[in-house]
């Protein structure tokens, strides 16, 4: 019996020196496999901050993301209502002319600030094309008669302003159809009111270049004063400013100011073309048509140079499609506002020098 027990005892006393050596020899190596290794870094908030983020450049004039439906607003050029307030807002503005030589605009804004748009007129029907080639809520106090005919049939979306969405300026001394002033607070509760869709899918007109565009592998030709005879009534004009880059505008060689800044309007992009405009007469009055789904051939103004282009327009609703006539390059444009002068090329003139 005793051996037996001296037995059990030696193979307690082997068991336990192994376990001693294993753990002596296990630490060892745990020892050498950690400390081989790289020392953890903690990030450094200062390296981090060093570190440049590439800048993403987007476009100044608009935001191409986007989905906002513009308003489209009936601005008045009569010389009685002049200045005119908000168009600097304006991402794009279409000039074309109404009866008795007289220009309107149809200025386009998309998530613009608009304190104070206008004064605003009545819509003609030659105007419709463009509402429609945008995707635009059309803004007017009143209109011709085949025009608001047209609205109520095509169920086009329009706001009139002559009413609770728009303001009359009392204190201007001038007739009270040049009074009347819209903003975005107006429009937008306008488009809650009546429900009208306010997003789009339909995309920017144009192709516009967030970097300068280099045109000197064009034929071009210098355009440093631009002149666009639309009637003895109207003339707009432009002179370039090379310091800033952009048009200064006038009409009727008048400087084209804002009524709330007194600063002159200035313009990045000139689109002019002309086409051939048809009196017709309604109800006494000589309304206009345009020849303009058609195609023809125009210029494209910007940085001091005019670029010969192409430009077509299928349909009403289908959107005007510009082309470098050289190339038949897609045009794109300058990132900034853009002026597209349709004048009549039968009785108007464009000078470019």
């Amino acid at each position: 019996m005793k051996k037996k027990v001296k037995v059990k005892k030696g193979i307690k006393i082997t068991l336990g020196i192994m376990l001693v050596i294993g753990l002596l020899v296990g630490g060892y190596f745990g020892y050498k496999m950690f400390s081989n290794k790289e020392p953890v870094k903690e990030d450094n908030p200062k390296e981090i901050a060093d570190v440049p983020v590439k800048e993403v450049k987007k476009l100044k004039i608009v935001d191409q993301d986007s989905n906002t439906r513009p308003y489209a607003v009936m601005i008045n050029c009569h010389s009685a209502a002049l200045p005119q307030s908000g168009l600097g807002d304006a991402y794009m503005v279409y000039e074309i002319m109404v009866e008795s030589g007289i220009t309107r605009m149809l200025a386009l804004f998309k998530d613009a600030p608009m304190e104070k748009v206008g004064s605003i007129r009545s819509v003609r029907s030659q105007y419709l094309p463009y509402i429609f080639e945008n995707d635009a809520v059309l803004v007017h106090a009143g209109g011709q008669i085949e025009a608001i005919q047209r609205i109520s049939d095509e169920k086009i979306a329009h706001v009139d302003v002559d009413g609770k969405y728009g303001q009359r300026d009392k204190k201007l001394k001038r007739a009270w159809e040049h009074t009347l002033f819209t903003n975005k607070s107006l429009l937008d509760k306008a488009m809650n009111d009546t429900g009208l869709r306010t997003t789009t899918d339909k995309g920017l007109l144009l192709d516009y270049s967030i970097d300068e565009l280099d045109l000197s592998k064009y034929e071009t030709v210098p355009a440093n004063k631009i002149s666009i005879k639309y009637s003895n009534y109207r003339t707009s004009n432009y002179e370039y400013d090379s310091e800033n880059k952009y048009y200064l505008r006038s009409m009727n060689s008048k400087k084209n100011t804002d009524l709330v800044t007194n600063e002159q309007y200035h313009v990045k992009n000139i689109i002019v073309y002309g086409v051939k405009y048809t009196t017709y007469n309604l109800r006494g009055t000589g309304y206009q048509k345009l020849n303009d789904i058609n195609n023809g051939e125009g210029y494209y103004i910007t940085n001091g140079v005019a670029l010969p282009i192409t430009w077509s327009k299928s349909s009403e609703k289908e959107k005007t499609v510009y082309k470098i006539k050289e190339t038949g390059e897609t045009l794109k444009v300058n990132d900034g506002n853009t002026y597209i002068q349709i004048y009549p090329s039968n009785g108007g003139k464009l000078t470019i020098n």
